[in-house]
């Protein structure tokens, strides 16, 4: 039984259904005129984005709207509280505005008659810092992301209102977007004309040191990858570097044999205070990693998926997008039911691309999936919770930090989306004696309409279609099963069929060893159920693991271990010396003011994953990682 909406909450919702209808049968008219948007972004030492905006009107109601549903971010994370100082004009004088009490992101106004165009001025206030929000701007470089600066009116489709944007960038810098240029004059750059959709699809870098580099020279769709950095070192690569970048384009060329984009630029940013980001977008993807991307290049191996992941958005999530995801503005809703392709099958594709381009080695990237066939073994939250639901989390949790994630479960349609569509890969090459495998379904799916920018929309009967067409099976029972299943353990049938199985060994390889040295985690989770941070908190506990079974939660600092003050190496030592015997391990923690002393009688000795060959089937795993030709 439907219990009852309170009075306010029905009246949102009512609001909210209103607001769709009136939408959808406004979908096809154009909003008359062109809002010019000049946003100024000058002003580094305060991190403040200062914007005018002149928005043709007509005498009447008006409601501007600030987006608030963000495509990539799979959520309503349009960052409102960052918005400030709006003031209105219109002919000279000032217009007053309302908040809708129900909308939070609705901007009433009464415009007077004889007014034809409403003047606005306002200021994004970019995060200060990393409590804030993510970092957008640093005394080096800067990310414009459109969505942060621009109010539009309601009862049109974004993709039906023209803006003309212009941007001031700090004396000298140079910029990178997929944005068409009309002019610049000094540091001001003035773009083509578009629609807000397009606009907001198509942020901006920009810094004092950059650098482009073409990475398919000759091509009549050219890549650029355009880089800044926190310092003109950090921008040097070899050409065996680039070599691994460019052949990430030939292999995605090779697989989905089509393009999306009239031109493709990857944003890079290496940088240790501008904030890290990976998010798609059909002409350009956001991306930022640690400084010594190129530096350190054999150290930050694992962490060279981003790119490849993004790149495949324009493909799968940008072009061919889910149909519920298909919303007419930034104020609709989104739905998130088929993230497990968007965002499952890009990760499986992220990885393969990076082992078959070179980026990472591909008995590394099997490591990779090792590690992650590992953790969702373990994540007991499978028990009570479906996947598919998990595509709900960036709206219920809006990818806040969980307390017990193991339990609650978070965005696996991710990670362990990638486990399903190697399953899904292996039964192609099964069903059909190996002439059949994913790759066939990513040129038949992705790879129609070459050329074609606009959004292709599909829903789960399309990709079951797809995947009959393949090979016949009951293609829909075989996803329903694995998206709307529970555990115990993780569903690791696609190693198996690819001739592989998990297996744990008390040995670290060389390869994980040198991604968990880079991340912030020391990770026990393979033994005592928990991990250490580097300031020793304790975090990723394991539900009913050995941590939490002796009363350990996360956020406690461990200070000791058997009476000797906490280092990772000595909490490794403890756990080997334990093994097979009796001696309980002792912990002390500190948890807000209270110390207290933790038996963990566990025994174990230390436990990571790997994957072991099964012998006597075909090894499909290595036909994957291969390169095409």
């Amino acid at each position: 039984m439907r219990a009852h909406l309170p009075s306010r909450c029905r009246l949102a919702a009512l609001f909210a259904l209103s607001a769709t209808l009136s939408l959808a049968g406004a979908a096809e008219a154009v909003y008359p005129g062109t809002i010019v948007l000049n946003v100024d972004a000058t002003n580094l030492a305060q991190q403040i984005f200062s914007v005018h905006a002149s928005i043709p009107v007509k005498a009447g109601k008006l409601t501007l709207l600030y987006p608030q549903w963000v495509p990539g971010s799979h959520g309503p994370s349009g960052p409102l509280n960052q918005l400030a100082g709006l003031t209105l004009r219109g002919n000279g004088k000032a217009l007053a505005w309302r908040r809708d009490p129900l909308n939070m992101f609705a901007f009433d106004i009464e415009v007077p008659p004889g007014v034809a165009t409403l003047e606005a001025d306002y200021q994004f206030l970019s995060p200060l810092d990393g409590k804030q929000g993510r970092v957008t701007m640093t005394p080096e470089m800067l990310g414009v992301q459109w969505h942060t600066l621009a109010l539009y009116p309601s009862g049109y489709a974004s993709r039906r209102i023209m803006v003309q944007p212009t941007l001031t960038l700090p004396r000298g810098w140079q910029y990178a977007s997929a944005l068409a240029p009309a002019g610049r004059r000094g540091d001001a750059v003035t773009f083509q004309a578009l629609d807000l959709e397009t606009l907001v699809d198509s942020p901006l870098f920009a810094g004092r040191h950059f650098k482009r580099i073409d990475l398919d020279p000759g091509a009549p769709a050219p890549v650029f990858l355009n880089v800044v950095a926190d310092d003109a070192e950090s921008l040097e690569s070899t050409p065996e570097q680039i070599d691994a970048h460019r052949a990430l384009v030939q292999q995605a060329y090779k697989l989905f044999q089509s393009r999306h984009y009239a031109r493709y630029d990857f944003l890079l940013a290496l940088s240790d205070e501008f904030g890290a980001i990976g998010r798609e977008h059909q002409q350009s993807s956001e991306n930022a990693v640690k400084p010594d991307y190129f530096s350190e290049w054999t150290k930050s191996e694992s962490e060279r998926t981003l790119l490849a992941h993004e790149f495949v958005h324009s493909w799968n999530g940008k072009f061919r997008r889910p149909a519920d995801q298909d919303t007419a503005d930034f104020n609709t809703p989104l739905q998130n039911s088929l993230l497990w392709v968007y965002e499952g099958q890009t990760q499986y594709w992220g990885q393969v691309l990076a082992a078959r381009s070179g980026l990472i080695a591909p008995e590394h990237v099997r490591e990779l999936f090792a590690a992650t066939a590992a953790h969702f073994e373990q994540v007991r939250g499978r028990g009570w919770r479906a996947l598919q639901d998990t595509t709900n989390d960036p709206i219920i949790s809006a990818r806040r930090a969980l307390g017990w994630g193991n339990w609650q479960r978070s965005e696996d349609y991710y990670s362990e989306g990638l486990l399903i569509w190697l399953d899904v890969d292996t039964k192609l090459r099964e069903l059909s004696a190996d002439t059949r495998s994913l790759d066939d379904f990513a040129r038949a799916f992705f790879g129609v309409e070459d050329g074609a920018v606009r959004a292709s929309p599909y829903t789960f009967a399309d990709v079951v279609k797809a995947l009959d067409a393949l090979a016949p099976h009951d293609w829909r029972a075989f996803l329903r099963a694995r998206l709307d299943g529970n555990g115990p353990g993780a569903p690791l049938d696609g190693l198996a069929r690819a001739g592989w199985k998990l297996v744990y060994t008390d040995t670290q390889s060389e390869f994980l060893k040198g991604a968990e040295a880079r991340g912030p985690w020391t990770d026990f989770s393979y033994s005592l159920g928990f991990a250490v941070d580097k300031e020793g908190k304790l975090g990723k506990l394991l539900w009913q693991g050995p941590g939490f079974q002796a009363g350990l939660a996360g956020g406690s600092t461990l200070l000791a271990v058997n009476g000797r003050a906490y280092k990772p190496e000595l909490l490794k030592a403890a756990v080997k010396a334990a093994k097979g015997g009796s001696q309980p391990i002792e912990l002390l923690v500190k948890k807000s003011a209270q110390f207290r002393s933790v038996t963990l009688d566990y025994h174990g000795g230390l436990r990571y994953p790997r994957l072991e060959r099964v012998e006597g089937g075909p090894d499909r795993l290595q036909a994957i990682l291969q390169p095409l030709r």
